[in-house]
């Protein structure tokens, strides 16, 4: 869709649980290239959502990362981003664990076919 609003009761259903996080996280491919790979996606983290068990993540390209709403704790940088931050995750930095203690809103612009080889 190119014109539509994510946040609408009536697009509920277009959430997505995210794999091996299914209790604590939900995401939306708001669009997908599927030539690159390159995605802009939303990720919602629920009220109380620890990722600590599954230890923090890096991978071989970069994203950005934009607070749409709430705050998110980020362990390896021992910082909270809070609504309206934004990160330039460069390939191969390590960023998370995470923990949200509202719930919180996150927009991930991810440029997987940029990889460091």
């Amino acid at each position: 869709m190119t014109y539509w609003n994510p946040f609408n009761p009536e697009n509920q259903n277009q959430w997505k649980p995210v794999a091996g996080l299914e209790d604590i996280a939900e995401e939306l491919t708001l669009s997908i290239d599927p030539e690159t790979g390159e995605y802009t996606r939303l990720t919602r983290f629920k009220p109380g959502a620890d990722t600590t068990p599954f230890g923090g993540k890096s991978h071989p390209y970069p994203e950005e990362i934009f607070m749409v709403s709430g705050r998110l704790y980020d362990q390896a940088f021992d910082q909270w981003l809070e609504t309206g931050c934004y990160a330039s995750r460069p390939p191969g930095e390590v960023h998370g664990p995470f923990k949200t203690e509202e719930g919180c809103v996150v927009l991930e612009i991810s440029f997987p076919n940029r990889t460091n080889q």
